[in-house]
């Protein structure tokens, strides 16, 4: 009963260990808003609205009074404070009342397929640049965003003057990317090579389409079709049993021809896409502030921190405030995407904007406020960060604890149980796999989150590798520092390592991996877990002898020494090797041989088939019928 009543408060503690999150709510609220405030999804806060009775059509811009707000917030584990002051924030622009009556804007069209498909050639092509040719082993990297002006038989009488391309990596490790261009895309253009047919991230690709496909369009880009093992009839019913309905077989969905290459059926694709927008009605408010999304962030040599916004509603000018996530930056300078330096961006450009004073993140909101009031909302948002960011400080201060407490225990244990192996394997287990720690420097922040992705993790319960930092820039004496602190390595992703880092880096004994290619950087970390893992030695024969007589021979000290005559059955026998003694199926001995003769020659090696004698170091209880066997080890690294 005295052991019941000492395990109550413990788990009294372990239920209180994570207090509610507070957040601030102004007086009244949007759905839409509200939503962002909870950082939930607004589709499942508007099932609860629903649920809860408040209204039967909790549309995006739905005012929502105090007491519903508050009920809300405590239904999705928040502890709402009403104050208008700390929950004053800058929210994405409500839906315009009639889209209709607003000006055209160019349709977002995002390139995607499987790696090495001809995504980015194809594109190359479109825009006649050499943008594949600079890639990394030709496989794209991060997100580019190309604007491409349409020329197309209709385009005199159609208000469609450019098309904006985004160029998606296809490379496993990119997948987060993937998602995030379908996300902010109007029509994705589906690349499947006809030498190569639907591979793992065609079928990863699909499912994001089928996911947006109420406000996404999609075009297949049949590529490379100019190759002699193109089979385009194979392709389009691997594609039908994918779920793809093409026109060619009764569907609504288009169907192009094209090689990257020569350019063959690239004006049909054009026509392909400008139709579908046009089609698709896009629309957005060109006056007012701006609104769009980050799709990359980089330090830029010259310009500091610079990120890639795409605009897709109002009018971002330089001069302007923004912030993004928790950064904040008075646009200083923009260049489109051929590096020209415009002063306006409106819907559907994608600018690189300069002027930020910290590095923004890829995939957050950017949007356009009064100077005041991106200042305030900026301050709101670092303190409800500091709130979340002390409750995540307890959990992992308790999590701390606990394993501190079990490993204590399990040392205690160790103690009363050393003599049992089992009870050795279980501290072993218990103390938790060898890591190999990784500190990650990458050129942009969309690449160091997909190499995150691909590194952490890699291995076993006995190996695997651990990455504690992740940041975007050059290689610095603080990344060495802190490499050399934690005993971790540095892997850097397309940047540059200055030669006083090397220097330092050799010095401190800290490993710097360097490469721009994400998949050689997976195969090194790969096979730096695997040497973590205890090699697996594999025993190979090399000769066997049979002993067929014992004999007593004195040797120059006077003393006696047992030596067998045998006769070699197999293989080579060779006194360099490791050798044991098998006696009926079981070994007796394992050591070396001290002494190998033919005829009272010392000899090295005796062959099959002929007879020797010889003797063990420190062993002499030979038997007639005994088996010697020499052997040799093979060390080989362990398997993940």
């Amino acid at each position: 009963m005295h052991e019941e009543k000492r395990e109550k408060p413990k788990r009294k503690v372990n239920n209180n260990k994570r207090a509610p999150l507070k957040v601030y709510i102004p007086t009244t609220v949007s759905v839409g808003n509200l939503a962002t405030i909870l950082k939930v999804r607004i589709e499942r806060l508007q099932r609860r609205i629903v649920d809860l009775g408040v209204t039967e059509s909790p549309s995006y811009d739905y005012v929502l009074t105090t007491d519903y707000a508050t009920l809300l917030a405590e239904e999705f584990g928040r502890q709402p404070v009403i104050d208008d002051e700390a929950a004053f924030d800058l929210f994405p622009p409500t839906p315009h009342s009639d889209p209709a009556s607003l000006p055209l804007r160019p349709p977002i069209v995002t390139i995607m397929g499987h790696v090495d498909h001809g995504k980015t050639t194809l594109l190359d092509t479109l825009r006649s640049s050499s943008v594949a040719k600079g890639e990394a082993g030709g496989i794209t990297q991060h997100i580019g965003a190309f604007s491409v002006p349409v020329q197309t038989a209709s385009s005199e009488s159609s208000s469609l003057k450019s098309i904006t391309f985004l160029d998606t990596p296809g490379h496993a490790a990119f997948s987060a990317m993937r998602a995030r261009g379908a996300g902010v895309t109007d029509i994705i253009v589906l690349v499947v090579a006809a030498d190569d047919g639907i591979m793992p991230q065609t079928r990863e690709v699909i499912e994001l389409y089928k996911k947006f496909q109420d406000t996404v369009g999609l075009v297949v880009a049949i590529n490379k079709v100019d190759k002699p093992a193109a089979d385009v009839e194979t392709v389009e019913k691997a594609l039908m049993a994918e779920g793809i309905q093409l026109e060619s077989y009764g569907g609504d969905i288009p169907a192009v021809y094209v090689s990257g290459l020569t350019g063959q059926g690239l004006p049909d694709l054009v026509e392909t896409l400008a139709a579908l927008a046009e089609m698709q009605d896009l629309r957005a408010e060109q006056t007012g502030f701006a609104f769009g999304e980050i799709l990359e962030s980089k330090v830029q040599r010259g310009l500091g921190f610079v990120a890639t916004a795409l605009i897709s509603k109002g009018s971002l000018k330089t001069g302007s405030h923004i912030v993004s996530g928790l950064h904040y930056a008075k646009v200083r300078r923009m260049t489109d995407s051929t590096g020209k330096v415009v002063s306006v961006a409106t819907p559907g450009m994608a600018v690189t904007v300069s002027g930020w004073k910290t590095l923004p993140k890829a995939g957050d909101n950017v949007i356009e406020g009064a100077e005041a009031d991106v200042k305030k909302a900026l301050a709101n948002r670092i303190r409800q960060n500091e709130i979340e960011a002390s409750l995540a400080d307890v959990d992992a201060i308790n999590e701390t604890r606990r394993v501190e407490r079990e490993l204590r225990a399990a040392e205690v244990q160790a103690k009363h149980k050393r003599s049992s192996p089992q009870s050795k394997a279980q501290v072993v287990e218990e103390s938790g796999p060898k890591e190999l720690r990784i500190i990650i420097k990458a050129d942009v922040s969309g690449s160091a989150e997909a190499v995150e992705g691909a590194l952490q993790g890699i291995g076993n319960k006995i190996a695997t590798s651990k990455v504690i930092s992740t940041r975007v820039g050059e290689v610095s004496e603080s990344d060495v520092t802190l490499a050399q602190t934690a005993d971790a390595m540095i892997i850097a992703f397309s940047v540059a390592v200055p030669r006083s880092i090397q220097h330092l880096a050799s010095q401190n004994g800290v490993q710097i991996s360097s490469s721009d290619i994400i998949y050689k950087v997976m195969d090194d970390v790969r096979n730096r877990v695997r040497a973590l893992l205890p090699p697996i030695i594999e025993t190979t024969v090399t000769g066997e002898a049979n002993v067929l007589q014992l004999f007593d021979i004195q040797l120059k000290d006077k003393s006696m020494k047992k030596v067998a005559g045998c006769r070699v059955a197999n293989g080579l026998i060779e006194k360099s090797k490791h050798a044991r003694v098998v006696r009926k199926g079981e070994t007796v001995y394992e050591g070396s041989l001290d002494t190998l003769k033919q005829l009272k020659r010392d000899v090295t090696e005796v062959r099959k088939g002929t007879e020797c004698g010889l003797s063990f170091d420190g062993f002499s209880d030979l038997q007639d019928g005994d088996l010697i066997q020499t052997f040799e080890r093979i060390e080989k690294p362990g398997l993940l």
